[in-house]
């Protein structure tokens, strides 16, 4: 049982996450989001938390392949479902191809939004490995940089796409 900011008490529940072709057991409240059970109750702290409102992108994972806004969808409704976050993609001992494109064109400063536009870039990637650079843009529409006027960004995820480095989604 837990209190909420309205001194409401909610109770757990206990359920199963497939995160990143693992399987996770979580215990919440059924009004916990995605993004706050990845980085708490499952460690994983690469999706971050921007606006908390769906504007800025940050938060984005895969979902069954599809890119969602963690902070807006419950984790309880990712039961059954397979979640991709930054760190199913790459890691430091081996980077994903976008984001070694990304170091290449500079398309990386405080690096705050840079998972969850590299997830959205792959998921454009995946439904469309030749996009236009309008394409592009409209892809990664979703996801606000502050550093980096996105002239970068869009010429690494064209890059990758020209190599033909875009890996499946484990």
């Amino acid at each position: 049982m837990t209190i909420d900011e309205q001194g409401s008490e909610s109770e757990s529940i206990g359920y199963d996450l497939h995160v990143n072709g693992q399987t996770y057991p979580v215990e919440a409240t059924l009004d916990r989001n995605l993004l706050g059970v990845l980085r708490t109750e499952i460690g994983l702290t690469g999706t971050k938390e921007g606006c908390d409102d769906c504007e800025c992108g940050a938060c984005m994972v895969l979902l069954d392949g599809q890119p969602v806004n963690s902070c807006s969808y419950l984790a309880a409704q990712a039961q059954g479902r397979q979640i991709t976050t930054i760190e199913g993609l790459g890691n430091a001992d081996q980077l994903h191809p976008l984001q070694e494109c990304l170091l290449a064109h500079g398309g990386v400063q405080c690096g705050f939004c840079t998972p969850g536009m590299i997830i959205s870039a792959h998921a454009l990637l995946e439904r469309n490995s030749s996009p236009s650079r309008d394409e592009v843009g409209i892809g990664l529409s979703g996801n606000l940089c502050r550093c980096t006027g996105y002239a970068k960004i869009i010429d690494a995820v064209l890059d990758s796409a020209s190599n033909g480095s875009v890996e499946p989604t484990p």
